[in-house]
């Protein structure tokens, strides 16, 4: 079994926005796979599937970005997976816009709910799709990640969240050495 958790902030207001990618992306692999995240458990929306033989949990945590730990080890627990059959999938500063990386592991850099996620869980030993947002050259670092695209932007995000959809369903169905090797860009 794999749980696949997109961090993001609930609310209309916060669709589309650079931190939300990882909502976006849950979307995308919900209507390409058609499961329907509608169900509402352990402070997250979820649905439920299978790909490839395996099951598949599709999670949108609702307790806005910086607790997003607390849904998900609430979920991890639950289904008592192994840390390694956690995919999380989130937006990343230090990445350019239309970039794609994919890691076994690793530290939560400076990604509040991250830091959330690894403090929770007591390890960073989980496989995570990181997807670029950039950087701003000036202001307030939070307004940007909750702001929304420039018109140039949207289609190169557009296309790295489709290609982070395809690298999660790799992940699931091929091993994520093969998606690193596809999809790290």
């Amino acid at each position: 079994m794999y749980i696949v958790v997109g961090l993001g902030n609930p609310g209309k207001r916060y669709d589309a926005t650079r931190h939300n990618v990882g909502f976006d992306t849950i979307d995308l692999l919900a209507y390409r796979n058609n499961i329907k995240v509608n169900k509402l458990k352990h402070k997250a929306l979820y649905g439920e599937g299978f790909w490839g033989g395996e099951k598949v949990l599709l999670v949108k945590p609702q307790t806005f970005m910086n607790l997003s730990g607390e849904s998900v080890r609430d979920i991890v627990e639950f289904y008592k997976i192994e840390t390694k059959n956690l995919i999380v999938i989130y937006d990343d500063i230090d990445i350019e816009v239309g970039i794609l990386r994919i890691r076994h592991k690793g530290s939560a850099g400076t990604h509040n709910g991250m830091r959330s996620v690894i403090y929770q869980l007591q390890s960073d030993e989980f496989p995570r799709v990181r997807i670029g947002i950039g950087r701003p050259q000036f202001g307030d670092l939070a307004d940007f990640v909750t702001s929304r695209f420039s018109k140039e932007e949207i289609p190169p995000i557009r296309e790295t969240i489709d290609k982070a959809a395809l690298a999660v369903e790799s992940i699931v169905k091929e091993g994520i050495d093969k998606a690193m090797n596809q999809f790290n860009g």
